[in-house]
């Protein structure tokens, strides 16, 4: 499922939701986590400060949340994510990537989140593998 905050969704953002929903089947395939569901939403850098606040007990917005769900009830449940899309937009100009890409990046991150994956060399590799 795929849900967008009032105001996230906007000309900024790198990909359609057809194409979104598509490169998320992709990237749970190339993980080897077909068959599972996620939920997704795409919010602005206040929504995602809150979320941060609420969540982590952090100052201001960040790119991707992860919130693994691991409930034997719903085995093929991921978990949420949210992404900021004015974060990866502000993040794509700094590194001088290209938009969609570094977008697909932080949503391929947010997945392995999901997947029960940490940071470290690994998961880059992986991120960078279905980007």
């Amino acid at each position: 499922m795929i849900e967008v905050s009032p105001g996230a969704y906007r000309p900024g953002i790198p990909v359609s939701r057809r194409e979104l929903s598509a490169l998320m089947a992709n990237a749970l395939e190339i993980f080897g986590l077909s068959g599972k569901t996620l939920s997704l939403r795409l919010v602005s850098d206040l929504d995602m400060q809150d979320l941060n606040r609420t969540y982590l007990g952090l100052p201001g917005p960040t790119n991707v949340l992860s919130f693994p769900l691991d409930d034997p009830a719903a085995p093929d449940y991921l978990g949420d994510m949210a992404i900021s899309v004015d974060t990866v937009a502000r993040e794509a100009f700094l590194y001088g990537q290209e938009p969609k890409r570094h977008f697909l990046r932080m949503l391929c991150h947010g997945i392995l989140h999901l997947a029960g994956l940490d940071h470290g060399p690994h998961m880059f590799d992986l991120t960078d593998a279905a980007v």
